[in-house]
C-alpha cells in the first residue's frame, strides 16, 4: 500500500469557528490529496487520505475542523473522485467539478498533489470552476453501467460472429455445404448443436463452431436482458421519454447519461444544447456573418440526437415539411439537421427537467414534435 503523507503541523480550530472554508481535492486511485483555503485565499493546510469509507470520513472531519465547509472542488468526479463526490453530497457539501489546472500556471509553480488540490479549491473560489458535479446515485448511474456492459457484449458478439464465419470459410466442404444458405439465427442454432465427431482439423472445426455459436447465443441473451434493464431504468428516471417520437432506449439512455442524475445543474435548455454539442458557434469574420456546427460537447448525446432527427425526417410529416421549407430558403441539409437537433434537445431538456410533464410544442420545437 502506498504511504500516506500527513502534515506534521497539528490541526488547530480557528478562533472564529463559523468562518467558511473551501476544500480542494486532487483525486487518485489509492490516495486523495486535499487542501483547505479560506474565502480570502489563504492556505490553511493540506493532507492526504486513503480512498476508503473511513478515509472519506476523516477527510470531511479534518476539513470541517477549520470552519464551516459548504463547497468543495474535486477533480475527476466521474472516475477516481466519484465515490468521494457521493460522500460529500451525502454530507450536504456542494461539489464542483474541476478540470486540470492551467498549464501555464503549472509550469510556473511546478506540480505536486498538494499544489493541485490547492488549485482545485482556488478554481472554485475564483469562479473559474462552476460546473456542479453529477450526482451518480440514481437511475442514470444504473443506465451508465448497463450501457457499459451492453457495449462490451455487442463488441464481443460481433467478434464471435466474424470468427464463426471465418472458420466456416475454410471448413470441410461437407460441413460448409450443410450450413450454407441459413440465416444467422438458424446458423448459430445449428452450429450450437453440432456433434464433435471426426478427427484432426474436421473435429477442431466442429468443436470451434459449437463453442462460438454457444458464446453468441449467450451474449445475445445478455444483450436482450440489458435492453430490458435499460428501458426500465429510462422509465424510472424520466417517464414518458420513450413515448417521444424517434426516441429509443439507447438514444434516451445516452441523453440521460449526459444530463446526469441531477439535471437541475443545467441552468437552461441552452446549457443542455451546449452539453450535447448542438448549440451554434459563431464563426464570423469581416463581412462574413455565419455560424458553424459545434464540434464539442458529449458526442454520444450528439449522436443520439442525430439518430432521432434522421428517424423523424423519415417518418414525421412535420419534420419533412420543415426540411423542404428550409431548403427553399437556401439552407444546406447539414445546417437544417443542426437546427433540428437543437429543437430536439430543447424538447428532451423540458422532459428531463420537468419529469412526467409533456414538452411544450409551441414555437420552433413544434416543427419536429
Amino acid at each position: 500500500m502506498p504511504s500516506i503523507t500527513q502534515s506534521a503541523a497539528p490541526c488547530h480550530v480557528p478562533a472564529d469557528a463559523a468562518e467558511e472554508v473551501l476544500l480542494g481535492v486532487d483525486t487518485h486511485k489509492d490516495v486523495h490529496a486535499a487542501a483547505v483555503i479560506t474565502l480570502l485565499g489563504a492556505t490553511l493546510d493540506s493532507r492526504s487520505f486513503q480512498t476508503t469509507a473511513e478515509g472519506y470520513r476523516q477527510l470531511v472531519a479534518w476539513a470541517r475542523s477549520f470552519g464551516t465547509l459548504r463547497r468543495a472542488g474535486v477533480e475527476c468526479t466521474g472516475s477516481y473522485g466519484a465515490a468521494l463526490a457521493r460522500h460529500l453530497h451525502a454530507e450536504g457539501i456542494e461539489v464542483t467539478e474541476v478540470n486540470q489546472p492551467d498549464k501555464a500556471a503549472r509550469r510556473r509553480h511546478g506540480k505536486t498533489d498538494a499544489i493541485d488540490a490547492e488549485a482545485a479549491a482556488r478554481a472554485v473560489l475564483s469562479g473559474r470552476a462552476t460546473s456542479m458535479a453529477k450526482a451518480s446515485d440514481g437511475p442514470v448511474e444504473m443506465l451508465r453501467l448497463f450501457k457499459l456492459a451492453k457495449g462490451s457484449a455487442i463488441k464481443s458478439r460481433t467478434q464471435a460472429i466474424n470468427q464463426l464465419k471465418s472458420v466456416l470459410v475454410s471448413a470441410d466442404s461437407g460441413l460448409r455445404e450443410s450450413l450454407a444458405g441459413l440465416t444467422n439465427p438458424h446458423l448459430f442454432k445449428r452450429c450450437a448443436q453440432l456433434e464433435t465427431r471426426g478427427a484432426g482439423p474436421v473435429l477442431a472445426a466442429r468443436h470451434t463452431l459449437r463453442l462460438l455459436a454457444r458464446r453468441i447465443q449467450h451474449l445475445t441473451e445478455e444483450i436482450d436482458d440489458l435492453n430490458q434493464q435499460i428501458a426500465a431504468a429510462v422509465d424510472a428516471s424520466t417517464p414518458g421519454l420513450l413515448d417521444v417520437r424517434g426516441v429509443g432506449p439507447d438514444s434516451a439512455a445516452a441523453l440521460l447519461i449526459s444530463a446526469g442524475d441531477n439535471p437541475e445543474r443545467l441552468t437552461s435548455e441552452a446549457s443542455f444544447a451546449a452539453l450535447c454539442g448542438t448549440s451554434p458557434v459563431e464563426a464570423s469574420s469581416g463581412k462574413t456573418q455565419r455560424r458553424r456546427l459545434n464540434r464539442g460537447g458529449d458526442r454520444q448525446a450528439n449522436a443520439a440526437l442525430y439518430r432521432i432527427v434522421l428517424s423523424r425526417l423519415r417518418w414525421d410529416d412535420r419534420s419533412r415539411d420543415y426540411l423542404q421549407r428550409r431548403l427553399a430558403e437556401g439552407k444546406t441539409r447539414r445546417e437544417i439537421i443542426r437546427c433540428l437537433k437543437r429543437y430536439v434537445a430543447r424538447e428532451i431538456y423540458r422532459l428531463i427537467v420537468t419529469t412526467g410533464v409533456p414538452a411544450d410544442h409551441t414555437g420552433p420545437a413544434g416543427a419536429v414534435a
